[in-house]
């Protein structure tokens, strides 16, 4: 299979940065100052799955009887098994309670105070995102769309009392503790870039395992898909099985199961054969929690052709590629962390014939392959560069085959493999061999 490029079969538009940012501006000035641009929980709480514990009552943020239904409003209770996913979108995070496909909301999509805080489908609007404003250990959720802080219910500490929106102040009940599900340490790394600010962070766990090596989960359901998803600026698969396009095999010019917007996020999905050309990321994307076991045409496909993009996989695995799992047609950045593979060729490709030359960058950080040849493949003549940490390798594998890129209708060269320090980096306690 060869590493040209194929176009998307849609463009979706540029909606959702343009949504979070009116929403924002339509809020008092002088509020926003004060809470939405304070120092946010981004700065020390990333993606990832953690416990809300509200600083006054010392209880947990809580569905009711486990409830599955949209509408429900979100109480405090009993600390236990609660568990909320926090999911980097534009402007803050999404919030969903584990192992659900529901997104914390408020009300109607409601600014007023008092208004209840619910669980409901996921729509992508700004009521459903969430600022973490940090207080000095704790941290005030704050609801992008209404500019008021995560409360319970006239302040209340006993268990039971509704959460709702109200505005923000010193409260006690008006802050929360987010602990990592695990009990362990989050850290983040923040990167700029001439479009905007991206944060980064890397938990102590991530689905799947905190370095790539945990289960492989088992399908909820199965859905076939008969075209492909357009998906849009969010799509929480809740871990069903996907299949239906293409032929099951690894050729060329197959249409891909799902096509994500710039900036959006797919997440908990099973993609199964026939899987096609599996995700098409049309600008920067995130994809949490995705297996494919057996990977079509290529797992996923990075497509913008700006060198400001950021691409992350976070989370999951891919089973029976015999060519490559990640193409990288566009320009720049994927970082792939707590990943793994078996039965692949290459875990990533910078495209070395596409129709236009982009520099590309790939991040690899707790990765684990079985039976895999190469973890990255890229092209030095145009700067390309990979970079390694935390990868364990069962049995062998080369880490950073390097090539010679070419135009469109050539075939590259390849031309080494092995750290360099100026494409290829990783030392030796970078990788671990078992």
């Amino acid at each position: 299979m060869s590493t040209m490029d194929r176009s998307s079969p849609t463009r979706t538009a540029r909606w959702r940065l343009g949504l979070v940012a009116a929403a924002v501006a339509a809020v008092g000035a002088a509020t926003l100052t004060a809470w939405v641009n304070a120092p946010t929980a981004s700065a020390a709480v990333g993606a990832g799955t953690y416990t809300l514990k509200n600083a006054g009552s010392g209880l947990c943020l809580t569905v009711p009887n486990a409830s599955t239904a949209s509408g429900v409003q979100l109480q405090q209770a009993a600390c236990g098994s609660q568990r909320w996913v926090l999911s980097e979108v534009g402007g803050g995070f999404r919030i969903t309670p584990a192992g659900s496909g529901l997104c914390v909301g408020v009300q109607d999509g409601s600014t007023s105070a008092g208004k209840a805080i619910q669980q409901q489908s996921c729509t992508g609007a700004a009521g459903q995102t969430w600022a973490l404003t940090a207080s000095g250990s704790n941290y005030r959720v704050v609801n992008v769309n209404a500019d008021k802080c995560m409360n319970t219910k006239d302040n209340s500490t006993s268990a039971g009392a509704g959460v709702q929106i109200n505005s923000c102040d010193s409260a006690a009940t008006k802050q929360w503790t987010l602990t990592p599900a695990d009990g362990g340490s989050t850290t983040t790394s923040t990167t700029s870039t001439t479009r905007t600010t991206t944060t980064t962070t890397t938990t102590s766990q991530q689905p799947g395992g905190g370095d790539g090596s945990g289960p492989w989960p088992t399908a909820t359901g199965s859905v076939k898909l008969t075209d492909t998803m357009n998906v849009g600026s969010y799509f929480n698969g809740g871990l069903k099985s996907y299949y239906g396009i293409g032929d099951g095999g690894q050729g060329e010019s197959q249409d891909p199961m799902f096509v994500v917007a710039d900036g959006g996020t797919i997440e908990n999905v099973i993609i199964d054969a026939p899987a096609g050309d599996g995700i098409h990321c049309e600008g920067s994307c995130t994809i949490r929690n995705v297996w494919w076991n057996d990977v079509g045409e290529d797992a996923a496909t990075f497509k913008s052709p700006s060198s400001s993009a950021r691409y992350l996989v976070d989370g999951g695995g891919a089973k029976s590629a015999s060519d490559k799992v990640f193409q990288h047609n566009g320009a720049g950045t994927v970082t792939i962390r707590n990943f793994q593979t078996n039965g692949v060729g290459k875990l990533y490709r910078a495209c070395g014939n596409c129709a236009t030359s982009y520099q590309r960058h790939v991040v690899m950080d707790g990765v684990t392959v079985r039976s895999t040849k190469v973890l990255a493949g890229i092209n030095t003549n145009w700067g390309d560069t990979a970079r390694f940490s935390r990868i364990t390798v069962y049995g062998s594998a080369s880490i950073c085959d390097k090539y010679k890129g070419v135009p469109k209708g050539s075939e590259p060269t390849k031309i080494g493999s092995g750290a360099d320090g100026v494409n290829c980096f990783y030392s030796s306690s970078d990788i671990t061999y078992k």
